[in-house]
């Protein structure tokens, strides 16, 4: 039997995480820098989940709404609570999960920590060299 291969196989292990305050544009510029299309919203506390804001998140509850990059908080238009795998999570598995829910990446949490962000490009594109 192969050995499969797993969600940390393929993850990115350098994570982007933002203030729930932080602006739009604060979040928009640290995604430029970056080059990612996703940055995780950390937790307030302890109880609390991580959030999630996409590029999408921005076209759509922002520019399309001709509101403010200044005035905007990215938790008003974070997805909260974030979907996310686990880094032991078989890669076939995982995406058939975000297919499903027609995402294309998303946080890879470990005990309650976030460890990485997957993607369905790294899992497509790394994947086929592990194997």
């Amino acid at each position: 039997m192969n050995t499969p291969v797993l969600v940390k196989d393929v993850m990115w292990r350098e994570v982007d995480i933002i203030d729930s305050k932080s602006t739009v544009q604060s979040a928009l510029n640290d995604m430029q820098h970056k080059k990612t299309k996703m940055l995780i919203v950390d937790k307030a506390h302890d109880h609390d989940e991580y959030g999630v804001v996409l590029i999408a998140d921005i076209a759509a509850k922002v520019i399309a709404e001709g509101r403010s990059l200044e005035r905007v908080n990215a938790y008003e238009i974070m997805s909260k609570p974030a979907i996310s795998v686990h880094p032991n999570m078989d890669i076939r598995y995982c995406a058939r999960f975000l297919t499903r829910l027609n995402l294309s990446r998303c946080p890879v949490l470990d005990n309650g920590k976030i460890v990485g962000v997957v993607s369905l490009t790294n899992i497509v594109l790394n994947g086929l060299r592990i194997v």
